[in-house]
């Protein structure tokens, strides 16, 4: 999928640090891949976009703390297309530096997310939260600093990275912490519609008045066609006209989809079709 040679192994670009869950996803779904960690997901799109990586791989929503934000609002612009789904499991850890000990701890630090999913611990502990930017660069701050005071709460791959010792694993207060990933690439992929289950994936806008969501999606109830995510939010500042992102069950060639895709855009001002591709065996408890 690279536009000219490559000396090296094919790239997947992602947000964060080298540790972090977005590459802890990567080395997960392409372990073949090398991981080419971006300041942000800005970064991370335009990696994909302008040839320097191959994929990139994208966090939209957790089961914990919900949707990504600024993802959707970034999707459409992006330029790539959705290719595949991810769905990582997190198991967070207590990590520090080697020769720390739990009794010994009074501040943890963090995303803003890992530290509101480790709540009871936190709690049960005593420590003092510090909101980091990234869970990997919280690991790598304290790496530095060595100070043993101080943790992080971080994955199993950010201790291997930046040698940390993990005082306690699986901290997260809910057993189904999961992150769900969406795989992007600068051309789309041909999936058949008899292979497998598969997941379409687009974004619609509506004019905010009465029934409008409500008649734009009437097609896909008439024609038995799941949505499984759909998402609202404001675009152009007006509190005037609203873009949804949603993810169906089914593939465009397929009649019900077709015919549900067609009402919709009788009843919407723009359907923009992101992605089509494989659904993951996460989806069906396959995995």
């Amino acid at each position: 999928m690279t536009d000219g040679p490559r000396d090296m192994k094919r790239l997947i670009a992602f947000q964060g640090a080298l540790g972090a869950y977005s590459n802890l996803a990567c080395r997960h779904a392409y372990p073949e891949m090398e991981p080419l960690p971006c300041e942000t997901f800005e970064d991370t799109f335009a990696a994909a976009r302008e040839s320097r990586a191959d994929l990139a791989m994208i966090p939209i929503e957790n089961s914990v703390a919900g949707r990504v934000a600024d993802i959707h609002h970034l999707l459409p612009g992006s330029g790539l297309h959705i290719v595949a789904e991810h769905f990582q499991r997190v198991n967070h850890c207590l990590l520090a530096p080697k020769g720390a000990s739990l009794a010994g701890l009074k501040t943890v630090a963090s995303h803003i997310h890992a530290l509101s999913q480790c709540r009871n611990l936190i709690r049960e502990m005593g420590l003092k939260p510090l909101v980091r930017a990234d869970t990997a660069g919280a690991a790598a701050e304290i790496a530095e600093k060595g100070d043993k005071t101080t943790a992080a709460i971080a994955s199993s791959l950010a201790a291997e990275i930046y040698g940390l010792a993990i005082l306690r694993e699986n901290i997260e207060d809910a057993e189904h912490n999961t992150t769900r990933f969406i795989i992007m690439a600068r051309e789309p992929i041909d999936v058949d519609a008899a292979a497998g289950p598969v997941i379409t994936s687009f974004v619609f806008r509506v004019r905010s008045v009465p029934a409008a969501l409500y008649k734009a999606l009437g097609g896909f109830a008439t024609n038995g066609v799941n949505i499984t995510k759909l998402e609202s939010y404001i675009t152009d500042g007006s509190f005037a006209v609203a873009q949804f992102y949603a993810d169906i069950e089914g593939h465009p060639d397929e009649r019900p989809v077709r015919l549900a895709l067609e009402e919709l855009s009788f009843f919407s001002r723009e359907v923009r079709i992101l992605g089509v591709y494989p659904a993951h065996a996460h989806r069906s408890g396959r995995d």
